[in-house]
């Protein structure tokens, strides 16, 4: 069972992923009970005096300047649970729910907000020993995730009683987004990693010129994901028969011969997005910001995640062109004009069959669903006349996140079907070709799928391959 320790300051991407994908024990670290002590009595003093704070003391929303009295406190928080739980659609995954139930934590140990460390104990206790409750995504703006929170909250710590205050903070900030995100990204590089280890057996499969591979066009041309694409194909290859002997082709096809730059560009973008969602973990996202050494809550729109909405589209068109060359080359290895080998890839001396050529249908039927969800979405743009004017934009992060997850999924879907066609070309051409690293893929892919003997039709499922991929069975 995974332990997770929250501060508010540094949990990182893997460390969430884990902890929601293997529930357990979740605690606060220390310093965190104070600190919340600490900021939620300046909260209090804020509110005796009378100032006009958001959610605390006044209304929110259309409603921000209307007092909200001690003394209505309690309706006041029961109401703007009730009224935000308005989300549409399915359940989520569990997993979503725990992460962004996590980020929720983490937000609250940062100590800026105006909860009670009870409140942060209790949804602790209760992530690491209750059911989690139903959540409904589907409404959400990208703009503070107020309705999915709401079906968390209530659904988690629905009898706990608030405090002066407290509601607004529990509900009034991205942490589904930004676990949604969390996952996504984390999806994404899983992919990738896959890709390019698939990308070397398609390598040999084909037959194809190793030199577009070497480390060298990485010195005079040093983009980060380049050179990591060129050296991780370079590696994988290592003691291929290919090195040494005279290329079939002087230039292969540019799916096989650019697979380094296509490869390197999605890198880069992924880590560019895997750095804004590492602070978009430990960032505070709540309106308004508690600022004690000032003696101020500070209106802020720290809960607009623009910058994540837009790094997950670019993540989407950088691998879209990666999907699209992954299935060019598996295309490829079907065509006997192409590789030198069978049409279909079926085996040899077998005449009456059609090999995997069927398969080609349902490659290229994923892969162009894949690709069509590269669409950016965060240019989207909210009504204006959303409470009274006020609420007039949206990022649509949550959608990116979304559509970057499905991606992923369907991503894994061709690179396993990939896989067939590729170890089936190397059986034909013959595995004593392959140096070690491959060697041990190839492996690792044939004790889950055999090959096709004489009069075999194609495999009729690939789930055991797509959860191995997905656990780095290539990478």
């Amino acid at each position: 069972m995974a332990d997770i320790v929250l501060s508010g300051s540094d949990l990182d991407l893997a460390a969430l992923v884990r902890a929601a994908r293997e529930p357990g024990r979740v605690e606060l670290a220390p310093g965190v009970v104070e600190r919340m002590a600490a900021n939620r009595a300046f909260a209090e003093r804020v509110a005796e005096r009378g100032d006009g704070v958001y959610g605390l003391t006044r209304g929110v929303g259309a409603r921000k300047e209307r007092d909200v009295a001690a003394a209505e406190s309690a309706a006041f928080n029961r109401r703007l649970l009730r009224e935000h739980a308005t989300g549409q659609g399915p359940a989520l995954p569990e997993e979503e729910v725990r992460a962004a139930a996590l980020c929720l934590l983490n937000q609250l140990a940062a100590g800026r907000s105006n909860a009670r460390p009870e409140v942060a104990q209790a949804l602790a206790e209760r992530l690491g020993t209750g059911p989690l409750p139903p959540v409904r995504m589907y409404g959400v703006t990208g703009m503070g995730d107020l309705a999915p929170q709401a079906d968390l909250v209530i659904g988690l710590i629905g009898d706990v009683d608030l405090a002066q205050g407290e509601a607004l903070p529990l509900i009034g900030q991205s942490s589904f987004v930004t676990a949604q995100a969390a996952l996504a990204v984390h999806d994404a590089r899983a992919l990738l990693d896959c890709l390019a280890g698939l990308a070397a057996l398609d390598v040999e499969a084909y037959a194809a010129n190793p030199s577009a591979y070497d480390p060298a066009a990485g010195e005079v041309r040093p983009y980060p994901g380049y050179r990591w694409a060129l050296g991780r194909l370079w590696a994988l290859l290592e003691g291929s028969r290919l090195h040494g002997e005279e290329p079939r082709h002087l230039q292969s096809p540019l799916s096989y011969r650019d697979a380094a730059p296509v490869l390197g560009a999605a890198h880069d973008a992924l880590a560019y997005a895997e750095g804004l969602v590492s602070i978009e973990l430990n960032a505070h996202q709540q309106n308004p910001l508690a600022l004690p050494e000032r003696d101020v809550m500070l209106p802020v729109a720290n809960f607009d995640l623009q910058a994540v909405a837009a790094a997950l589209d670019l993540v989407r068109i950088a691998l879209a062109p990666c999907l699209t060359a992954q299935v060019e080359r598996s295309i490829k290895l079907l065509q006997a004009s192409e590789t030198g080998l069978t049409t279909g890839l079926e085996p040899r001396g077998d005449l009456g069959g059609h090999g995997y050529s069927e398969m080609a249908w349902p490659l290229q039927g994923i892969g162009a669903e894949a690709r069509l969800l590269h669409q950016p979405v965060s240019a989207e743009v909210g009504s204006a006349s959303q409470a009274e004017g006020i609420e007039d934009r949206m990022t649509m992060a949550h959608l990116g996140a979304r559509r970057t997850r499905e991606m992923a999924a369907l991503g894994f879907r061709v690179a396993a079907i990939g896989a067939v066609f590729a170890c089936q070309a190397i059986d034909l051409r013959g595995v004593e070709r392959l140096g070690p690293p491959l060697a041990d893929r190839h492996a690792r892919v044939r004790a889950l799928v055999p090959g096709l003997g004489p009069g075999d039709p194609p495999p009729d499922g690939l789930e055991p391959l797509i959860a191995a991929l997905r656990d780095g069975l290539l990478a």
